[in-house]
């Protein structure tokens, strides 16, 4: 088989779309027009736990990706955590593009991206999973909110950046970009009933930007769950 034979075989990734790190592969994935295949895994889809998921992912987790490459050892790249999919994906097919290729401008997404792992993510988890996936007898009021005072200065920050740039890196759409755009997906989607959002006008413009990019549909667009 040729390598262009073997570009055309589509993306494999495994993991439900209501998982928020897949929402991040599945936006990249559609914002380089790439072909892939989705398998459902995890959550009530189960798949994470056997044998055959394991051999690609040790830590049953998603999402995973299998794909075509020619410079890896075997011709096929492996991999999981959803950021360093994004970065990879984003190199291969989009140097300069979505993965800029000056230094500066590079570690400028790169930082967003960890920033987005490392503090936004654990300080927002919380409510969402409150107020989302909790039944209402069982949640925690008092983690919501202390979810809620740590994650709402991390929103202003975000504001404040993005009031002189149309994009989390500059003026054009980077990898950094889908990790915030899908936390922001998440915190904007907070049941209005239970939590009445700061007003974030310039979080809201970006948002809105986000959810009119083609890539974007079926992930952005989507209730939470």
């Amino acid at each position: 088989m040729t390598m262009d034979e073997e570009s055309r075989r589509p993306l494999q990734i495994w993991g439900r779309l209501s998982s928020i790190n897949v929402r991040k592969v599945v936006w990249c994935a559609q914002e380089l027009g790439l072909a892939f295949v989705r398998t459902e895994a995890g959550g009530r889809f189960g798949v994470v736990q056997t044998a055959e998921y394991r051999a690609l992912n040790p830590n049953s987790l998603v999402p995973t990706i299998e794909v075509d490459d020619g410079d890896a050892a075997d011709g096929r790249v492996r991999l999981w955590e959803s950021n360093v999919i994004v970065r990879y994906l984003s190199a291969r097919h989009s140097p300069g593009g979505l993965y800029p290729e000056a230094l500066p401008a590079r570690f400028d997404a790169e930082r967003w991206m960890d920033w987005q792992q490392t503090t936004l993510n654990p300080a927002g988890r919380d409510a969402f999973v409150q107020w989302v996936r909790t039944p209402p007898e069982r949640r925690d009021a008092a983690a919501a909110e202390r979810s809620v005072r740590a994650a709402e200065p991390l929103f202003a920050l975000l504001d404040a950046h993005l009031a002189t740039r149309a994009f989390m890196a500059g003026a054009r759409l980077t990898m950094a970009d889908i990790p915030i755009g899908c936390e922001l997906h998440r915190w904007f989607g907070l049941p209005a009933a239970l939590y009445a959002r700061p007003a974030w006008p310039n979080l809201e413009r970006y948002f809105a930007a986000l959810r009119e990019r083609p890539g974007a549909r079926g992930v952005l667009d989507l209730a939470l769950e």
